[in-house]
């Protein structure tokens, strides 16, 4: 009898972009209409810096440099483990994309109005001094630790 295959984890990345003045980029999803920080799945055989400045590339037109990990968080119904890193822009100029529909610079303040629980604590903890944290959630809210 063979044994059952273990389930696996997908691996994401995402970009809290932060500019000079404190604001923080959010970008809004073409399929879904969420505002969330740029990112998305690492593609087999990329290594982690690459594919995050892919995914970023690919949804804003801009590229970055990665300044530290802020957070790794864990989507436990989905087994999805994403990779956050807080971020600078190096380039490019702000558009549109086929995954994205609009931007927008927010402050710490406007995060929570504008994105999900799940998305908003990966961008408001890029701001903390005392990470990267590592926290779960169910896909819409964190659970506690």
């Amino acid at each position: 009898m063979r044994p059952e295959p273990s389930p696996k984890h997908s691996v994401s990345v995402a970009a809290a972009v932060i500019d000079g003045t404190g604001r923080a980029l959010a970008v809004q999803r073409r399929d879904n209409g969420t505002w969330e920080p740029p990112g998305g799945v690492l593609e087999l055989g990329e290594s982690i810096p690459e594919g995050l400045a892919r995914e970023v590339l690919e949804e804003t037109g801009l590229t970055i440099e990665a300044e530290s990990v802020s957070g790794v968080y864990k989507n436990m119904k989905h087994g999805i483990v994403a990779i956050v890193f807080r971020c600078h822009v190096t380039g490019g100029k702000l558009r549109a994309s086929d995954e994205t529909t609009a931007f927008a610079w927010l402050e710490p303040n406007e995060i929570k109005q504008r994105m999900n629980e799940v998305f908003a604590v990966r961008v408001l903890d890029a701001y903390e001094a005392d990470g990267p944290k590592v926290r779960s959630h169910d896909g819409v809210n964190l659970l506690p630790r």
